[in-house]
């Protein structure tokens, strides 16, 4: 440690700069009269014997008399124990705030009940352009028009967009051709029915308009993760599950990138019912905290209500899903359990997972 670590480090110990600079110099020093001490820690005269005195009472030096007032610093064993006290306390302080962050916290519950379907459009745009992971929405080719900037921009941030686009027989609309779509949107279902608006950003706000009429005009902004998982459930389950494919940038085949576990698992669990080994990495959150982590290793299993892969099913159906939905990694460090959005029994909520890899038998017998 150089000079100037020490100087902070007894800073940090609550040192004034004066007491620093003539103990510093006693150490080098040895011993010193208090007035030959000022001049050569460049300490005023008038101030020297304060500053003695208090360094004496933190037990850092002595004081005696030898025709004039002298001074050396003492043996430090007080001095060091109280410093590693000091670090020790600051140390445990450090880890207690780490612990208590990582904590997951309730958080903001925030609902906005608006008037027009127009602001609550403008609130769906403002959240998606902020967003990181995924946008879930369902909307018209009109709506679709108008919130397009805003999907491309996040799309191109790497954040998976899924649309349900709604007509109705009494106002047919032209989808948006293929073209128009690249670039903005992962992947698009046409629902040929009517629907409300809704726009599901980040697992976190959900933006809902149910009625489209100029005299029932309302809408409704949700900040709450447990209110936008059952809004989820309901794009999930109404306006995208059975509904036809008009574009896909979505890998078709393995190796692929999911946001959605259960969709993940639909296409794994036929594969490794056929006995592939299948690398992947998964990254969320650690059940019970706020940070990020990463698991890479091996799929062994999934897990499902009503269904193993030892029954031979070829693939899970959403309802199947519905409940317990676990991909089980095997790392160097041991298994875990990888859920989704709303995990509760497994070791991590992912929110993306990567399949890197997949062999099966007769790759390694022909390699």
């Amino acid at each position: 440690m150089d000079t100037d670590e020490l100087r902070n480090g007894l800073r940090e110990a609550g040192l004034s700069t004066y007491q620093i600079d003539a103990y510093v110099a006693l150490l080098n020093l040895g011993s010193a009269s208090a007035t030959s001490l000022a001049e050569q820690a460049d300490v005023p005269r008038s101030r020297i014997y304060d500053v003695l005195r208090d360094l004496e009472e933190e037990g850092y030096v002595e004081t005696y008399k030898q025709d004039a007032l002298r001074a050396r610093a003492r043996e430090p064993t007080e001095v060091l124990q109280k410093l590693q006290s000091r670090a020790e306390t600051l140390s445990n302080t450090a880890t207690e705030i780490q612990n208590r962050w990582q904590q997951a916290g309730v958080g903001g519950h925030r609902i906005s009940v608006l008037k027009r379907v127009e602001t609550v459009i403008e609130r769906a745009e403002e959240a998606i352009r902020n967003a990181t992971s995924q946008v879930q929405l369902s909307v018209t080719p009109e709506q679709y028009e108008e919130l397009a900037p805003a999907l491309e921009a996040c799309y191109e941030n790497g954040v998976f967009v899924s649309v349900s686009f709604n007509t109705s027989h009494k106002l047919p609309s032209k989808l948006p051709s293929e073209e128009e779509l690249s670039g903005v949107v992962t992947e698009a279902r046409h629902r040929h029915l009517p629907a409300p608006f809704l726009a599901l950003v980040d697992r976190k706000i959900t933006c809902f308009a149910p009625h489209m009429e100029p005299v029932e005009q309302y809408g409704t902004v949700f900040e709450d993760e447990t209110l936008s998982y059952v809004f989820h459930w309901y794009f999930e389950a109404a306006l995208w599950e059975s509904w036809a494919v008009v574009h896909t940038s979505h890998s078709e085949t393995l190796p692929a990138e999911y946001v959605n576990i259960r969709r993940c698992i639909r296409d794994i669990a036929p594969v490794l019912a056929e006995g592939a080994t299948i690398t992947a990495t998964a990254r969320g959150r650690e059940m019970g905290k706020r940070n990020t982590v990463a698991l890479t290793g091996e799929i062994t299993d999934v897990l499902y209500a009503n269904g193993d892969l030892r029954d031979g099913e070829a693939t899970p159906s959403l309802s199947s899903l519905a409940g317990q939905a676990t991909i089980v990694i095997e790392t160097d460090d041991g298994e875990y359990g990888i859920g989704g959005w709303g995990a509760v029994l497994e070791d991590m909520e992912a929110d993306r997972i990567i399949i890197e890899k997949v062999s099966y038998p007769d790759d390694e017998e022909d390699a």
